[in-house]
């Protein structure tokens, strides 16, 4: 089987592939942020992977992500952007933003879909200092990493009661359109804040 053709086969191949998994969800939570990890939640509730160790990987993941982009901005501002005026004026609106109101943009800019992006490179192009940074960031992508698996892990818990092992396409259907929801809200608050 190259690629599993439903949910069940899907959780199996995490299951046997658990530590490959791991270091996946590290890695997308390092450059990404909302729907592999509700996901994630999903696969710790069917058993395929563990939640304190996805809840690890998630945090420490979206941490070190964005100490990676802080340090970029700080060391080379926006330089490194090239030509590319929207990109660089978005990075310095949201470092003027930053100046002002660190401690909510570090807590919230996870959650919108596509803030997060610039949101680490404007920290470090900002006023804001390293230690100040690294503390409200560690706390920040653990609340993160908590809220989103636990969500996941409870439309685990919800879409068991509806579905049966026979069912498990309704299941993956269920699943997509829950991942599909949390996008369009996701898009919805980063327009919020592009008009903030």
């Amino acid at each position: 089987m190259l690629f599993p053709s439903d949910l069940t086969s899907f959780l199996e191949l995490i299951r046997q592939n658990g530590d490959a998994a791991y270091s996946l969800m590290f890695a997308y939570a390092a450059s990404h942020s909302l729907l592999l990890t509700l996901f994630a939640g999903y696969a710790a509730h069917s058993g395929a992977l563990s939640f304190g160790t996805v809840i690890v990987a998630c945090w420490f993941g979206s941490f070190t992500g964005d100490v990676i982009r802080f340090w970029i901005g700080r060391r080379f501002g926006t330089r490194w952007l090239g030509s590319s005026s929207r990109i660089t004026r978005a990075v310095q609106t949201a470092a003027r933003l930053a100046d002002r109101h660190y401690v909510w943009m570090i807590l919230l800019h996870r959650y919108p879909h596509g803030i997060r992006g610039v949101a680490g490179f404007a920290y470090g192009i900002s006023r804001l200092p390293w230690s100040t940074f690294l503390a409200l960031n560690f706390v920040a992508a653990g609340l993160w990493s908590c809220a989103t698996v636990s969500v996941g892990y409870a439309f685990g818990q919800v879409s068991e009661k509806v579905m049966s092992d026979a069912s498990s396409g309704l299941g993956l259907v269920m699943l997509v359109a829950f991942l599909g929801v949390s996008w369009i809200v996701s898009k919805k608050l980063e327009r919020a804040v592009e008009r903030a």
